[in-house]
């Protein structure tokens, strides 16, 4: 492909909004255009990468077993009613209607649309398993669109879902799919973490999410040093590092002013991690307290998993009503909480604490001395802290906590689904049973700017071969030398019998131009032809990744690049 003949503008500037370096190389580099906040247009580059992308996510799921179906984009909102999604996922759902008046979802994922589809087609356990996947177009009606392709209202994703008949070939389907995912991570050129999740609205018995650790990601995970250990920081678990503690008698003392864990510690000398910090949620109806030690934070989705839906954060008036007490001298000493209708959770990590501190729920006071067991109503305890940098693993070894982007997440469903949309099948014994269900997204479009912001440096992308939209670069220089245009032709003639792809700069531009495009699209190799390198009777080629430069003979060129590819 020439240059000149191609839709390619490239951008010496990134536009204002573009905040991460994927994003400012991904409009940089002439890859897509934004239309609007939220929705972009890939441009030929963009689209020959994500179709590269594309074709690595087919072959490695029908090496799986999977069959590619396509659904329709548009679902009836009936479906999303049986299954009770219509109101738990209602924040990110678009919907539109027609012109008779009549709802339409805009389609975020197709849980509901296969499940039905199945419930029509399989009748018999001799039908399964079966895995069925598709590439399509979905939508999110995002707040706050941002980072490009990495949080976007369109974008293109892989999902698949499995039916089998009982729960252990349910996770045999799962663990072939979860495998497929790590590689088609490993061949698009992402080490991607396996981590334990938490399974959110998708429900489930259990989930893994498919991490590319960077400092852009905007969930975090958690990984043991040294271990095999990884989850998600809503799923993960570990212990503080232990704090020395001390015996004391509870004692009341006054704390005027203080409204913060920071303001006990710089008034009163108590430091974070001798103070319990108490957090107030309610439904509307009843109100929880949760404890954590001062220095850690609460995990809400953990405090969810042990409360029940509809829980959150109460707001000061609330809290004052239910606690007869404002933020800051809030507490759960048992003799302060008679007569409050109000239950309490802490966290596993104040189990056996002494000598701490923690609101009198009287405005201005605090205690000392608290044991935690001796002196505070709980009524259950739990993990519901986050974890943080420097705990500690079941197994005794440190925890570090990273930024991460999640490319992939992997569910086994159970039957949730199935239940609600009739997918059910006549076992050996003539009895309807409903379809064990796993399902596996991976975010293509997503995926493909986690490349971009794995691999590049100061001058622009390095594209892993196997996802650039073109293998090498070809510069031409000195166009009106014939002899640079008869090595060109070789060079050309050698990619064309190796079935190697390019792009061919024959633009009319100043070598450092090209050359400065060049490192900004990044393509694995560039070939170079001058004038004289040519008399030499060479043309230059440069590894984009490794930066050394080699003399090839023009009709080498092709050959010399398969074998590289082939390594």
């Amino acid at each position: 492909m020439r240059w000149t003949q191609t839709l390619l503008t490239t951008l010496r500037e990134a536009p204002a909004e573009a905040e991460i370096a994927s994003h400012q190389l991904l409009l940089r580099a002439g890859l897509a255009r934004k239309l609007t906040s939220g929705l972009y247009t890939f441009l030929p580059l963009g689209l020959r990468a994500l179709r590269k992308v594309e074709k690595i996510v087919r072959e490695e799921m029908d090496r799986a077993g999977g069959l590619e179906i396509l659904m329709p984009a548009l679902q009836p909102p009936e479906l999303w009613e049986k299954s009770g999604r219509i109101t738990a996922a209602a924040d990110v759902l678009f919907q539109v209607k027609d012109h008779q008046d009549r709802r339409w979802i805009l389609g975020p994922t197709h849980e509901e649309v296969v499940t039905a589809l199945v419930a029509g087609e399989v009748q018999s356990y001799r039908q399964l398993p079966r895995t069925l996947y598709q590439i399509q177009t979905k939508y999110r009606d995002e707040i706050r669109p941002r980072f490009g392709l990495m949080r976007a209202r369109e974008f293109i994703m892989k999902d698949a879902y499995s039916f089998d008949a009982d729960e252990e070939s349910a996770k045999k389907s799962y663990e072939a799919m979860t495998q497929a995912y790590r590689k088609i991570f490993e061949r698009v050129g992402l080490a991607a973490l396996q981590v334990e999740a938490d399974t959110g609205v998708m429900g489930g018995a259990s989930s893994h999410e498919f991490c590319v650790v960077a400092v852009i990601g905007e969930g975090e995970v958690v990984t043991e040093e040294g271990g095999s250990y990884a989850a998600a920081i809503e799923k993960a678990v570990g212990r503080p590092v232990e704090r020395k503690g001390g015996e004391g008698k509870l004692e009341k003392f006054p704390t005027p002013g203080i409204r913060t864990i920071v303001d006990l510690e710089k008034k009163h000398g108590v430091v974070a991690q001798d103070q319990i910090k108490t957090l107030v949620f309610t439904n509307g109806k009843e109100t929880a307290l949760v404890l954590v030690r001062g220095d850690d934070e609460v995990q809400e989705v953990k405090v969810g998993k042990v409360l029940g839906a509809g829980y959150r954060v109460a707001a000061e008036a609330e809290i004052k009503v239910a606690m007869g007490a404002s933020p800051g001298s809030l507490g759960a000493v048992a003799s302060t909480l008679e007569g409050k209708k109000v239950t309490v959770v802490a966290d596993l990590g104040l189990k056996g604490q002494k000598g701490m501190a923690t609101g009198a729920n009287d405005n201005g006071f605090h205690f000392k001395g608290v044991e935690v067991e001796r002196d505070l109503k709980i009524d259950q305890w739990a993990d519901v802290r986050k974890v943080r940098d420097g705990d500690i693993s079941a197994g005794g070894k440190k925890l570090k906590v990273s930024r991460g982007i999640e490319v992939g997440h992997a569910f086994l469903l159970g039957t949730k689904y199935s239940e609600a949309l009739e997918a059910k099948f006549l076992d050996p014994e003539g009895k309807q049973q409903p379809a064990v269900m796993g399902c596996y997204g991976i975010g293509v479009t997503r995926t493909l700017q986690a490349v971009i912001e794995v691999h590049q440096d100061k001058d622009g992308i390095r594209w892993p071969a196997s996802v650039a939209p073109y293998t090498v670069m070809l510069v031409t220089l000195d166009l009106a030398d014939p002899a640079v245009k008869a090595a060109t032709e070789a060079v050309i003639a050698s990619l064309d019998k190796a079935g190697i792809d390019y792009l061919w700069d024959d633009r009319d531009e100043r070598p450092g131009v090209k050359f400065k495009d060049a490192d900004l699209l990044g393509f694995p190799w560039r070939v170079t032809i001058g004038a004289k390198s040519v008399a030499k009777g060479g043309v230059e080629v440069k590894c984009r990744r490794a930066g050394g430069m080699e003399m090839i003979p023009p009709a080498d060129v092709g050959v010399w690049v398969q074998n590289k590819l082939a390594v």
